[in-house]
């Protein structure tokens, strides 16, 4: 099913980011995750890339089996940062041999380790308008509920993404936020653009510290002060950050499926634990 038809329904759709695992233990043991994340009837799993589009074959590999083992669709992400027109069109070229519906085409973030890279694609919305062009396929694109960190203003970074939809995306999935009230507001700053597909909300169940200080350089988010207090002020008691991460994620969500939210997209971080709790309080 494609994304312009699983999210016209008013129910909230629930489905799951994962990211390749890099060796077959691993491949394995994400199985088991997957396992544990099905129960909760997900619509699909979306499988990450390479950001700078690195390691195609393996991801490849990775994709054909998980096509192979589980029944729940897989929805690819497709980069365009440093990936020739030829790369790209090889990419599309293996997601229809498997028969994929679905894609998340983003930019990508420029590669840290070198400046030797090149783009045939420079920004989104060249590449959402080629896949529109060249397939079937019903494309997602990202949304920034706080901008993104390389937009000057939250109204520069809407003009961006009027120009993802206008050139063929089918829905939106938010960056991780952890005030509702940012996500709310963002929503009537979409509807005053005129933007009117559906946006999904991209969920972080926050499952230690070091993850705290890892993404929050990435991305522009901000946490409640209290919440955030409460880490670091417990930041070496990890049992304590992982049950107030899913008690905090549990009162968000209920907050969001109350306000008719298209749909949760969890990002996992390929781990079943936090957010089958974060599930079982709200489902």
């Amino acid at each position: 099913m494609k994304l312009r038809e699983i999210y016209q329904f008013e129910k909230t759709i629930i489905s799951f980011e994962i990211f390749p695992p890099d060796d077959e233990e691993k491949f394995k043991k994400l199985q088991d995750e997957i396992t544990i994340l099905n129960k909760y009837t997900p619509q699909f799993f979306s499988l990450t890339c390479g950001a700078t589009g690195k390691k195609s074959r393996a991801y490849r590999t990775v994709l054909e089996k998980l096509k192979q083992t589980i029944d729940t669709d897989i929805m690819p992400h497709i980069t365009c940062i440093n990936r020739s027109k030829e790369e790209i069109d090889s990419h599309i070229s293996f997601l229809k041999s498997l028969k994929t519906e679905n894609v998340l085409a983003l930019r990508g973030d420029y590669p840290e380790d070198s400046e030797d890279f090149y783009n045939y694609f420079c920004y989104a919305n060249d590449l959402v308008e080629y896949i529109k062009t060249n397939t079937d396929f019903s494309i997602a694109v990202a949304g920034y509920p706080e901008g993104h960190l390389e937009s000057k203003t939250i109204e520069d970074d809407i003009e961006n993404l009027k120009k993802k939809i206008s050139s063929g995306a089918d829905a939106i999935f938010t960056q991780m936020f952890f005030e509702n009230d940012k996500f709310f507001n963002y929503l009537e700053r979409l509807e005053k653009a005129k933007i009117q597909v559906p946006v999904i909300a991209g969920i972080m169940p926050i499952i230690s510290f070091k993850q705290l200080e890892k993404i929050m350089p990435l991305a522009r988010v901000t946490l409640p002060a209290e919440f955030k207090n409460k880490i670091i002020n417990h930041f070496q008691d990890k049992d304590y950050v992982k049950k107030l991460g899913i008690e905090f994620t549990s009162k968000q969500c209920a907050e969001l499926i109350e306000n008719k939210v298209k749909g949760l997209h969890f990002f996992t971080l390929n781990k079943a634990f936090s957010t089958s709790k974060i599930l079982d309080n709200i489902l």
